[in-house]
């Protein structure tokens, strides 16, 4: 008996209907991407991998690693998916004879290679282990739907946590920790490229005042750069009593809802999309805005939506940081919302540098 054939109309919605089915599967099994990545960096794959000539097998990595024998199945399958999902290379030797099957050759893609620590180039390792915590990162969204049916003002983080993550801070040393590495390694790797192709940002200031700067890994880079910039780091007594002493930058102990001390050029990095607009108003009110005549200015490094190289991965790590920074009070904006927080804080005039990624550089002026 005959089959009939198929009609294009029928194969093309066939054809759909088993692309949404896999398309649910990697939807729904996504935070499998992240659990497999944390655990890869945890056990020192991407550095195993750069310490063996930018190239290795499983059992290479096994070794390195210091894994058992009996879990190299099971290392060949994180390895797998890892591939599959693009954070890694994989190939086979060339040299096999068709039909022969070769141990998997593994190499670092343009992500895994910030994971590989070398003590040479960036490091963002303590940034990705901070997205994927599983205690204070991943708990926070288990009840999403819960937070969205409740009628309350507490923030998801509170829902989960019950108490903000500043409270946190002080009372789990390594949340806290784990929060002032993420934001080191990230300032390290933003200010080495914004110092390269935005360094007219900071010519002609003699002091600059880095509010909730951290470890002052921003305010060093500036200092190393810009000897004659006087920086400073204003952030909260926790984080302060932890930051190493450089040298060149001052640590000062304090709120920035309360005051911030003057200088010639205020800087936040990641610090107002963790607040609501009114907060946001009334931080930059709390920098005494010196003349403009004088050079003085704001500099803001935060996303802007819509801003940047805008390709897929850029568009995807934008708004998945606007979800990240539902977890408190705070968002990622769009122009337009940065705009009026701006101005509604006494400035004139703002501009936009989107040389960052997913991130822009906003230089906001009186």
């Amino acid at each position: 008996m005959e089959v009939p054939a198929a009609s294009s109309a029928s194969t093309s919605l066939l054809t759909e209907k088993l692309q949404g089915y896999a398309e649910l599967h990697n939807y729904g099994l996504a935070h499998l991407k992240s659990s497999a990545l944390n655990c890869a960096v945890e056990l020192g794959i991407p550095t195993a991998i750069n310490s063996c000539g930018g190239e290795a097998t499983a059992v290479d990595i096994m070794k390195k690693t210091g894994l058992v024998p009996a879990k190299l199945s099971h290392l060949r399958r994180l390895m797998r998916v890892l591939a599959v999902s693009g954070i890694f290379h994989e190939s086979t030797p060339s040299s096999l004879a068709v039909g022969e099957q070769g141990e998997t050759i593994y190499r670092l893609t343009p992500a895994s290679r910030l994971l590989a620590r070398d003590g040479k180039s960036s490091d963002m390792s303590a940034l990705l282990l901070l997205f994927t915590r599983p205690d204070t990162t991943v708990s926070t969204f288990f009840n999403l739907v819960g937070w969205f049916r409740d009628a309350g003002t507490k923030t998801p983080f509170e829902m989960a946590h019950g108490m903000s993550p500043w409270i946190l801070t002080k009372m789990d040393a390594s949340y806290n920790d784990a929060m002032n590495h993420a934001c080191v390694a990230d300032s390290d790797f933003i200010m080495d490229i914004a110092l390269k192709e935005a360094s007219g940002l900071f010519q002609g200031l003699s002091s600059l005042m880095d509010v909730g700067g951290g470890h002052g890994m921003v305010a060093a880079a500036i200092s190393r750069a810009f000897p004659q910039v006087k920086c400073t780091v204003l952030d909260l007594e926790q984080v302060i009593s932890k930051a190493p002493d450089c040298g060149t930058v001052q640590f000062v102990v304090g709120d920035m809802f309360s005051s911030i001390p003057p200088a010639d050029a205020c800087l936040l990095k990641a610090v107002l999309n963790s607040w609501d607009d009114d907060s946001c108003v009334k931080i930059l009110r709390r920098y005494a805005i010196p003349s403009r005549d004088a050079g003085c200015k704001v500099i803001i490094l935060n996303v802007v939506l819509g801003h940047g190289t805008l390709d897929k991965a850029t568009k995807e790590a934008q708004v998945l940081l606007d979800i990240y920074m539902m977890r408190g009070s705070g968002f990622e904006r769009e122009e337009h919302e940065w705009k009026k927080v701006i101005m509604d804080a006494g400035f004139s005039d703002y501009s936009i540098i989107p040389i960052l990624g997913p991130v822009s550089i906003i230089e906001a002026l009186p």
